[in-house]
């Protein structure tokens, strides 16, 4: 298999970091260069320890953010309402407990160790006969209860 042939024009590289840190040192401009941001923290999150924090069902609590999106903890008891996200995808992981997650057309049963993805605009309900740990991924936009607002509607969520 032959290489495909390569363009004629020239391609620009940035330079690496150090490299214009280096030209503020050595040129005569008394301007002094900004100070470097703090590198992010990096550290475990003890899912256990974030969920013995609160009691309270169907508030999720942030635990972390990545991309735009945000990882929840949530407890779950009885039944939520018949929702749908219009933008967004949820991902409900169950730490513990049984989850049945109730869809239009039929039910799915979520047990500890599985997770169910609820793509955008599915009408969909979450149900917990006994109380459920899950572990949500959603973009940072999700409103917990979706298209519709009422008393479980959670406007601000807490950090843990």
């Amino acid at each position: 298999m032959s290489t495909p042939p390569r363009s004629s024009t020239v391609t620009v590289v940035r330079p690496p970091r150090w490299d214009s840190r280096r030209r503020a040192e050595g040129s005569d401009n008394t301007a002094a260069a900004p100070e470097p941001a703090a590198p992010p923290t990096v550290d475990k999150v003890n899912l256990a320890e974030k969920l013995a924090l609160f009691s309270e069902h169907w508030s999720p609590r942030i635990v972390g953010e990545l991309n735009g999106q945000q990882v929840k903890v949530v407890k779950l008891q009885g039944p939520f309402v018949w929702h749908h996200h219009e933008a967004e995808d949820e991902l409900f992981l169950v730490l513990q407990g049984h989850l049945r997650m109730e869809l239009k057309d039929r039910t799915v049963d979520v047990k500890p160790g599985e997770f169910i993805i609820i793509p955008r605009g599915v009408e969909h309900r979450p149900v917990a006969e006994e109380e459920v740990h899950v572990l949500l991924f959603e973009p940072a936009s999700t409103l917990n209860t979706g298209n519709t607002r009422g008393e479980r509607t959670v406007e601000q969520l807490q950090r843990l």
